[in-house]
Parts: structure tokens; C-alpha cells; sequence
């Protein structure tokens, strides 16, 4: 098991930022591939941005790229997704996710967080 537990959400008004970070237990952080995904009230969870063992790769939806950026930083087993320019569609319940996979992308997650509420005001 990976205990996640995401933190940062909250209420902020169109255009504005907010950083979501995901803290991971354990010692092996740096062996999982990460991702962050959302869903919306009446939608199905969608991808949003993953990372890999590494964070010298990141892929992205198309939907959030060029206004959220994910990163990570293995010394402190944290995974970040940093979220500009922010628009009411961006409302949702964000989660933080890892993946045993030997693969990086498009690849199942094994462990989630609980989700933190992002919420975006016209």
C-alpha cells in the first residue's frame, strides 16, 4: 500500500492559481510512476497530467496543457500540480494517483488519494 493524501484545493476565481500537493508514505516514492486526475459532479474521471519515476517526463491532457504543470520532488515524496489560469470547467475533485507499471504512460494506477476539491468561481 501507498497512502496519498492530497492537499491545496479550495475556492478560487476564474483566472486565478492554486498548487495541489500529493504526500506519499514509504520509501519507495521514487519507483512509481505518478499521475493526477479529476472528476467533475455528473462526469467520469478524466487524466490530467502524470510524471515519471524520475519527473524528467510529464505528458498531459490537452484540455490543462500550456496551464498546469505536474512535478515532483522524490527527496520529499511529494508530487505537485501547480494550476494557472484557472477556469470554472476546471471545477472538480483532483486525486493523485501511483502506478507500479514498468511502463510510464497510459498505464493503470494502483493506489489513490482521498481527492481535494478544487473549486473555480466565474
Amino acid at each position: 500500500q501507498v497512502p496519498l493524501v492530497e492537499s491545496g484545493g479550495g475556492l478560487v476565481q476564474a483566472g486565478g492559481s492554486l498548487r495541489l500537493s500529493c504526500a506519499a508514505s514509504g520509501r519507495t516514492f521514487s519507483t512509481y510512476v505518478m499521475g493526477w486526475f479529476r472528476q467533475a459532479p455528473g462526469k467520469e474521471r478524466e487524466f490530467v497530467a502524470a510524471i515519471s519515476r524520475s519527473g524528467g517526463t510529464t505528458r498531459s491532457a490537452d484540455s490543462v496543457k500550456g496551464r498546469f504543470t505536474i512535478s515532483r520532488d522524490n527527496a520529499k515524496n511529494t508530487v505537485f500540480l501547480q494550476m494557472n489560469s484557472l477556469k470554472p470547467e476546471d471545477t472538480a475533485v483532483y486525486y493523485c494517483a501511483a502506478s507500479n507499471s514498468p511502463y510510464t504512460f497510459n498505464v493503470r494506477y494502483d493506489y489513490w488519494g482521498q481527492g481535494t476539491q478544487v473549486t473555480v468561481s466565474s
